[in-house]
């Protein structure tokens, strides 16, 4: 039995408890076992704020995002089975965030069935689904909430009337628990018993009635992970792990320049004779080998002799980008015209950091003459195989993409790098193979955040403020993966102005809000340099944004002579940020003494329909452990975390607090040591070893995560929610302790380097200090 859902607006019927409950139909479809779905055409919004909007107040990217799944809501389907369980196939991917847990609670609520009998799989890719298969901008929940739990209550629905049936009452009079209905008398039909009877011949529509949030049992309620004892015990499987006959490691020696490409490789015989490699081809990305271990493509690698056409960005360092990027920048509005008005203006400069998450980027292609099936961590599949075919010379439908789950993604995995570069490969050589992209690649040609920077300029008189205007400058931000599907990903080729640009700027408008009465409020984003790998990194462009402008709050609560939390309270426009704010200084203890050197940092965001706060205490005395100086000896560490996040209705707090602990350190590294360093053309950093993502010497040993209550019946984005105001109170913990803004972050991107680089051109020698280390 197969069931999905349609939301009928306005239709609502009152609750046995007086509260009214909306009404929705779904469907239950043909076929032999029970299927239910839910079609969500249309729903209405949250009413706008009622004071001097900004445009992400009023519709925002999840907006967006969520109104762009409602035509194929109905194709998302629940599934009852004669062995009782029920399954889901997810549209979206899991990288860690814990979706899949999420949406089993969501059945396991309507069908009243335990989580453990709910199967959550992840879909291929579907380009009937359209806009429906991206994961992204915090956005599944959201989107999904509704459509899945209506989808499990038709299921329920159609097992209820063929209970009635089966035992003889009417369905008022029946129980639906634990995959179990019962009737008055005692007597009983499981779940699995009803699967067939259930099942519909034709497709027919039903009225359904969705719990009440009072009557919940499962959603709000901390749960493990449903993948956590596979994961634990390293049978979770991941790209690389899958075995794929045929397939063998595969592995690209890749030009010293950033996205340089092959010339040729000169000693082609020497390499197809080392151990174990079975094949080589030269692709636009590099020179690809295939052998029977990862290691022995690591030793071919290091062995090639290799001509390369430069990179577009060949010979350039930092410093000729952030020229770049004082050129484009554009100059700020004029401030208002008040003869005693004062302004306050600081200028940041955020340097590129990389996304690479702890699964690298790998894939697993088998390119035949008349078809494709390609295995991938891929968070916009459809657009993959509507891309990949076109590489490959087919039709979409002769491309088949089956979706693995990632170790971790922070945006990267929105591109399907790996996946397109596996299926080029496989081609080449007439040969399956399995694609993994070395630490070194991650970090040195893989997607990261771009360089950017970002101007505020605050006016104020007579203690009020009057403007607050930011203009962000960036290199491009690359948004070419679309909605999901062909069509507005290739709108993103567009000209300049018209396709990625026009992306950025409506991202940007639909994400950006300052929760502040500061009078006129303008921010502006300026694009520039098409010629980085850059994505989507976890947050798009608020941490920077709000970091910048966090700081500049807490030097206009100076210049004003007020504390920065009262400061923020007084002037912000939203109770529910004003709620998580007094939250974190309250149980932090906002304003204790501190002695010289350390010093507590607050600061807020607001975005995906929820608000978040942070307190932070840093130390930025001089360290005396005797520590590498590759790990930030002396550098300052956060020693307490308090954050506190209000996402409206939470469907696993426990998984929520998860979420916000990863934000927190990555907010952490952002401000602290997480960078790439760019010279001559390409990035030095080839590792994690010199890629300084926040270490155990300075991850905060008390962190506390406080999730707001909330009365809101829906919930909002969680999947960033933790950065941009950790990295902001980071920020103006920082310069509370030193007394000096920062000018640049993170606070450690500095020469001389704290690591000696890899070297970026092979042949290396085998040596004790990088021995089988992924690197060349």
């Amino acid at each position: 039995m197969t069931a999905y859902a349609h939301d009928r607006i306005g239709q609502e019927d009152p609750a046995p408890s007086g509260v009214r409950r909306r009404s929705f139909l779904g469907y239950v479809l043909g076929g032999a076992t029970l299927v239910a779905a839910a079609d969500l055409g249309l729903v209405d919004r949250a009413s706008a704020a009622p004071t001097a909007p900004q445009p992400a107040e009023l519709y925002d990217l999840n907006d967006l995002l969520t109104d762009s799944c409602r035509p194929t809501a109905n194709l998302i389907t629940v599934t009852v089975h004669e062995d009782g369980t029920a399954s889901f196939a997810l549209p979206r991917m899991e990288v860690g965030q814990g979706i899949t847990t999420s949406s089993a609670m969501l059945i396991a609520e309507e069908l009243e069935l335990p989580i453990h009998k709910v199967h959550v799989t992840l879909a291929e890719a579907r380009p009937e689904l359209a806009f429906n298969q991206l994961t992204g901008g915090s956005n599944t929940t959201i989107s999904t909430y509704t459509p899945i739990r209506v989808a499990a209550a038709v299921a329920k629905a159609a097992l209820l009337d063929a209970a009635a049936i089966v035992l003889g009452d009417t369905v008022d009079n029946l129980r639906a628990r634990g995959g179990v209905i019962q009737a008055p008398d005692g007597s009983s039909v499981t779940y699995g018993e009803l699967a067939t009877k259930a099942a519909s011949v034709t497709t027919k529509a039903v009225d359904v009635q969705l719990k009440d949030t009072s009557a919940f049992r499962v959603i709000g309620v901390g749960h493990n992970r449903v993948d956590a004892l596979e994961a634990v015990t390293g049978r979770k499987e991941y790209t690389t792990d899958l075995q794929v006959k045929g397939a063998l490691p595969t592995m690209v020696c890749r030009a010293p320049t950033l996205n340089g490409t092959p010339k040729r490789l000169r000693n082609r015989a020497e390499i197809l004779a080392m151990p174990g490699v079975r094949n080589v081809a030269v692709v636009d990305t590099g020179v690809a080998v295939r052998a029977e271990t990862f290691g022995q493509c690591i030793d071919a690698i290091r062995a090639m002799r290799v001509d390369w056409n430069d990179g577009p960005v060949a010979g350039q360092s930092d410093g000729d980008i952030v020229k770049e990027l004082r050129a484009a920048e554009v100059a700020l509005p004029a401030p208002p015209d008040n003869p005693l008005a004062e302004t306050i203006e600081h200028d940041f400069l955020f340097y590129f950091r990389s996304n690479s998450a702890m699964d690298t980027n790998s894939a697993v292609a088998d390119v035949r003459t008349d078809r494709a099936t390609v295995w991938a961590g891929l968070k916009s599949p459809i657009t993959a195989q509507e891309r990949i075919a076109e590489q490959l010379g087919m039709t979409p439908d002769q491309v088949t993409v089956h979706v693995v789950q990632g170790g971790g993604s922070f945006g990267r995995r929105l591109f399907f790098d790996g996946a397109l570069e596996a299926a080029t490969i496989s081609q080449a050589m007439g040969k399956p193979v399995k694609l993994m992209w070395h630490r070194a690649d991650d970090a040195r040609v893989g997607r990261g955040h771009p360089m950017a920077t970002s101007r505020v300029r605050v006016t104020h008189a007579g203690g009020e403020v009057l403007a607050f205007q930011q203009a962000h400058t960036s290199v491009e931000t690359d948004f070419r993966h679309g909605l999901g599907e062909i069509i507005s990903a290739m709108a993103a080729d567009l000209p300049a102005g018209m396709g990625n640009l026009g992306y950025a700027e409506t991202i940007f408008a639909l994400t950006q809000e300052v929760p502040y009465d500061f009078g006129v409020v303008s921010q502006t984003l300026t694009e520039t340099d098409e010629r980085f790998n850059t994505g989507s990194m976890r947050n798009i462009y608020s941490p920077d944004v709000r970091t910048a402008g966090e700081l500049v709050v807490d030097q206009l609560a100076a210049a004003l002579k007020q504390d920065p939390y009262e400061f923020r309270k007084a002037n912000l426009r939203n109770d529910r940020v004003r709620a998580v704010l007094d939250k974190v200084a309250t149980e932090g203890q906002w304003g204790r003494p501190m002695p010289k050197g350390t010093a507590q940092g607050i600061a807020i965001h607001k975005e995906y329909k929820g608000a978040s706060a942070c307190l932070v205490e840093i130390d930025c005395r001089p360290r005396t452990v005797d520590r590498d100086i590759r790990d930030g000896v002396g550098g300052p560490r956060v020693t307490k975390v308090v954050h506190a996040i209000d996402v409206g209705l939470v469907v696993n707090p426990r998984g929520l607090e998860a979420q916000m602990q990863g934000g927190i350190n990555d907010g952490i590294a952002l401000a602290l040591t997480s960078s790439l360093h760019l010279r001559d053309g390409h990035f030095l950093e080839a590792s994690w070893d010199n890629y300084f993502y926040t270490r155990q010497w300075n991850t905060p040993p008390e962190v506390q995560v406080f999730v707001m209550p909330s009365d809101s019946g829906q919930p909002g984005g969680a999947g960033e929610a933790g950065v941009a105001a950790t990295f902001a109170a980071v920020a103006c913990a920082y310069a509370r302790a030193t007394g000096t803004v920062p000018a640049y972050f993170p606070i450690n991107h500095r020469d001389p380097l704290q690591f000696t680089p890899k070297p970026v051109v092979p042949p290396i020698p085998q040596s004790p200090t990088n021995g089988l280390k992924l690197t060349y």
